[in-house]
């Protein structure tokens, strides 16, 4: 929780050495824990809580944390193994349940168990095994336990105890004195519990529900105070940051769009519409597509590019591989050379004479569009009058490579395109200061590939279907997690692999390779002789996961695919399937775990790549949604991005109306949130920054 939302009155800004029994050494462990005044202490809020409830054990989940009360019903028995380690086992008699309790080492408890002795007991249940391996426990029915203990985020020596007598020092020290931050309004509206009254129920829990609205209210503040900043950078970026209005040609634009192969779907032109919109205003675009591989974002590119084109402006596209850049320019040049729209490409092969001539017509505005790599940003490239920037896969390029390009122009419109499916919570988080557009549909016609879990031992079967595949004229891709053997981990690596499939297609079929450590130029070669059919199977690592059309290859084998997260098993599996032949995925693994096996099952039971990014969002947690933690997320004490998503998206709508309304920046009932907004760096003065 913010430190900075409460009043600012006495004694919440004093020091915690203020609290009786504080000396130095705790203050030093208080500090390392971030709490120095006693504001930080009463905000310094539990991460969860112990139940101690009586539990059912026919209504308990397996392995499931549960506390027990029962008689004793057969002597303990002791066991020593290794060095001094002991198990303990009884039988206790909980309602109709013989239940086996094991405590490990606690041999003293050996002579204080009796046989028909009350006890409450706690720990983890296995209902397989009808066994509760005890942590705690006590003589006696369980009266007189607490039923919830709030469990802190502790350092040092400091114990929950220690810090709960604090607190409450600190709460009965600043009765009456804390005021709500929130808007009245908005407590009225979701009937919130009060700021005092929940930070009491958060620390002193009474019953179930106090505890639950104690956290719903924390749960809504945390995320509001996070989606107020998220609004007001919006509302920054949009009204403050000069645009171009780009009043394109409606009519040449219908019939563009007319004269494609295909209709767009409804989806696309709902983008479109959001885009249009964007273009028309003086405001600056700053808009996300995300659509799942082949839903025809190249397409909406497309049509904005041409929007462009008609209100005299020209366009970029910047993506982030030479290859991907040939293909976007062959296959935008067939949109647009039968209507005298000019496409040039500019990568880093484009040298000497050529790449003269092409800056020269870049700069006099005889291109009209200009596709390209990171090449684009470079110093001598000067467009006449860029309106629109198009950033595809833009997760791949850092923040100052997009700002360089966009700064082409003056303040030219910027779309940012992704393939990867992120789940609304994480966009709302990550992206809440853009505007973000979906497309959710997939073109009519377009084959679903169809993904299947094999084991190791069906290798044999999975090489003939790869045979069969090849013979027929098509192309598979291999993809193993590492490069080289490794002996920390038990997986298929890309050189081995490769080695064994030459020696098995000897004399029948090339098999290139393609990792990480090759150079990029001789990455750009292996790729290239994989999309011109000069290797027929094409080994790699994860580098091939984006930004690859083979429409010819159709046959797609991951090894230790449990290794993978759910959305980079889709992105993996979306480099087959652009054919007009049927797709196949096959999933090599052998998962240890119950989450392995899920996220195996789901990748064959669906190809909609935004049911998957919510499901991996919940298997993994929002810190390794992008495969490592990403620092643009924000870290919420109480709150929990996936299973309070609905209150996020609540908070969302709730700070944005809050930051249009223009009493927000004068009326006084709202100067504790500007207050926070200025201690965030994004007011001055009362005004936006």
């Amino acid at each position: 929780m913010d430190s900075r939302l409460i009043n600012k009155a006495n004694p919440l800004k004093e020091t915690v050495q203020l609290l009786k029994g504080v000396g130095e050494e705790t203050v030093q462990q208080l500090e390392a824990m971030g709490i120095v005044l006693i504001e930080d202490l009463i905000n310094y809020l539990p991460y969860r809580y112990d139940d101690f409830r009586l539990k059912d054990l026919s209504e308990a989940a397996h392995e499931e944390r549960v506390t027990i009360e029962g008689r004793v019903h057969s002597e303990p028995a002791l066991q020593f193994f290794g060095k001094k380690k002991s198990r303990l086992t009884v039988r206790l008699l909980a309602g109709p349940h013989a239940v086996k309790v094991t405590f490990f080492n606690q041999p003293y408890l050996k002579k204080q168990l009796n046989l028909n002795d009350i006890i409450t007991v706690t720990g983890k249940w296995d209902r397989h095994r009808q066994i509760v391996t005890a942590q705690t426990y006590k003589l006696g029915p369980q009266q007189g336990v607490e039923e919830f203990t709030p469990v802190y985020p502790l350092k040092g020596s400091m114990t929950n105890r220690t810090l709960q007598k604090m607190i409450k020092q600190a709460l009965q020290l600043c009765k009456g004195i804390i005021i709500d931050p929130l808007p009245e309004e908005l407590i009225v509206q979701y009937r919130l519990m009060n700021r005092q009254a929940a930070l009491e129920a958060m620390h002193f829990p009474s019953n179930p529900e106090d505890m639950k609205q104690a956290r719903r209210r924390f749960v809504y503040e945390e995320f509001f105070y996070f989606q107020l900043k998220m609004q007001a950078l919006r509302k920054f970026e949009r009204e403050q940051s000069k645009g171009i209005s780009i009043k394109y040609n409606k009519d040449d634009v219908t019939g563009f769009i007319k004269r494609l192969p295909f209709p767009l779907t409804k989806a696309q032109q709902r983008v479109m519409d959001e885009i249009f919109t964007d273009m028309l205003s003086p405001n600056r675009m700053n808009r996300l597509l995300q659509g799942d591989v082949g839903s025809g974002k190249t397409v909406v590119a497309a049509i904005a590019l041409y929007g462009a084109i008609t209100a005299g402006y020209q366009g970029a596209l910047m993506v982030p591989t030479e290859i991907l850049a040939e293909q976007h320019a062959e296959s935008l040049n067939e949109l647009f050379a039968p209507i005298g729209i000019t496409v040039a490409l500019l990568t880093s092969s484009v040298k000497g004479k050529k790449r003269t001539l092409l800056l020269e017509k870049l700069k006099a505005g005889e291109i009209n569009i200009m596709i390209g790599t990171h090449a684009l940003i470079q110093d001598e490239v000067d467009f006449q009058q860029l309106g629109l920037v198009i950033t595809d896969e833009q997760h791949r390029f850092g923040v100052n490579q997009r700002r360089v390009l966009r700064e082409k122009g003056e303040n030219p419109d910027v779309l940012f395109m992704t393939a990867t499916p992120i789940p609304r919570t994480l966009a709302i988080t990550v992206f809440g200061e853009m505007d973000v557009s979906i497309i959710d549909e997939m073109p009519a016609g377009r084959k679903p590939i169809e993904t299947y879990w094999a084991k190791e031992n069906m290798l044999d079967r999975i090489l003939a279907f790869m045979e069969k595949e090849l013979v027929a004229g098509r192309q598979a891709y291999v993809i193993c997690p590492l490069i080289e053997e490794s002996d920390k981990l038990d997986v298929q690596n890309a050189i081995d692999v490769h080695m064994q499939l030459e020696q098995y297609f000897s004399g029948r079929f090339s098999v290139g390779l393609m990792h990480g450590r090759l150079h990029s130029d001789d990455k750009e070669a292996v790729m290239k002789q994989f999309s011109e059919n000069k290797h027929q199977v094409l080994v790699s690592t994860t580098v091939v996961e984006v930004g690859v059309n083979v429409p010819n290859a159709s046959l797609m084998v991951i090894y230790d695919a449990e290794r993978f997260g759910l959305s980079q098993l889709h992105q993996l599996r979306g480099r087959v399937g652009r054919g007009s032949d049927q797709s196949y995925c096959i999933l090599l693994a052998e998962p240890k775990n119950e989450v392995g096996k899920e996220r195996m099952k789901i990748m064959t039971e669906t190809n909609d790549g935004f049911v998957l990014s919510e499901k991996d969002l919940e298997l993994r947690g929002p810190g390794d949604f992008f495969g490592r933690k990403q620092s643009g997320l924000p870290e919420f004490r109480v709150a929990d991005m996936v299973h309070d998503y609905r209150a996020l998206e609540v908070a969302r709508d709730d700070a944005h109306k809050l930051i249009e309304r223009l009493e927000f920046w004068n009326d006084a009932r709202f100067e504790p949130l500007r207050s926070y907004l200025m201690e965030e760096g994004i007011l001055s003065g009362g005004k936006l920054d």
